[in-house]
């Protein structure tokens, strides 16, 4: 009697054991799954998306990559050469200025300074971090916000060594109207940054889109944006017009350089080897 109880009372131990363990397992594979599901995710971000394009539209991208380049290193040279040298393009500087002294209004005054806080070095930065985290958790990929920030960033160090190297002076203190700026002046950061943000952001955004009429647009918008940020600058003494013509220059520059290496890494034609993993769905049926 005691040995049947005993074999029956380990029965059933077992099985509570075998039942328990086989439930641990369960919640062990699952906890493992979510796990690879996450990392899986995070994975997936960083694929750099690849986009079949026509032979004939991948040469005009690398065309308008160079032409916006060589304009941008033309144009900038320019600059910088009347400025240093006082004449060319910087004797446009006083007149612009005195110009503007004489547009100057209350109403006015206030639309420019707002531009200015818009574009200035803390807001626009807040602004430029909230649309690359949310872009950068929205989309599939994680590679298109990752170039903006580069060129943003870009930017800003280009800005920063020019700065201390021309060491150019800003207009007289007194005309300023948003307090003193001891700082230099060549280039504008306020407009390359605004440049940056609104024509790099913009090719990114429509460059995968087929639609010309809203790509046109869009670079309409951002064409107003630029000339915006200049002109509150100007309008508020803090820069001379060469100041905001070497910050667009830059940008063209910094452009250039965001279609040649987006084209390069993401576009391929029909015929040529899909490297990203993701992007292998969208391979063209024969």
């Amino acid at each position: 009697m005691d040995t049947h109880w005993a074999l029956t009372h380990a029965a059933r131990t077992d099985t509570t054991v075998a039942q328990d363990e086989t439930a641990g397992s369960g919640t062990s594979h699952t906890a493992a799954g979510r796990n690879t599901g996450r990392w899986r995710a995070f994975h997936d971000k960083f694929v750099v998306e690849e986009r079949f394009v026509e032979p004939e539209d991948r040469r005009g991208l690398y065309r308008a990559s160079v032409i916006l380049a060589v304009v941008g290193v033309a144009l900038f040279i320019a600059t910088l050469v009347s400025v240093v040298q006082a004449e060319g393009l910087s004797a446009a500087d006083s007149p612009v200025r005195d110009w503007l002294l004489t547009e100057r209004s209350g109403a006015l005054t206030a639309v420019m300074i707002f531009l200015a806080v818009v574009f200035g070095p803390i807001a626009l930065p807040i602004i430029v971090l909230v649309v690359i985290v949310v872009w950068g958790f929205a989309a599939k990929h994680a590679w298109r916000p990752i170039l903006l920030a580069s060129a943003m960033l870009s930017g800003v160090i280009i800005s920063q060594i020019i700065l201390h190297i021309v060491q150019r002076s800003r207009p007289p203190e007194d005309t300023m109207l948003f307090g003193i700026d001891h700082t230099f002046s060549f280039p504008s950061g306020h407009v390359l940054g605004a440049c940056d943000f609104l024509l790099v952001g913009t090719f990114l955004i429509f460059s995968r889109r087929r639609d010309t009429r809203a790509t046109v647009f869009g670079f309409i918008g951002a064409g107003v944006g630029v000339v915006l940020a200049s002109v509150s600058r100007l309008y508020l003494g803090y820069h001379w017009l060469t100041d905001t013509l070497a910050s667009f220059s830059l940008s063209l520059l910094i452009l250039g350089g965001v279609i040649a290496l987006d084209t390069w890494r993401t576009t391929r034609i029909p015929g040529e080897r899909v490297t990203g993993e993701l992007s292998k769905a969208e391979t063209p049926r024969d």
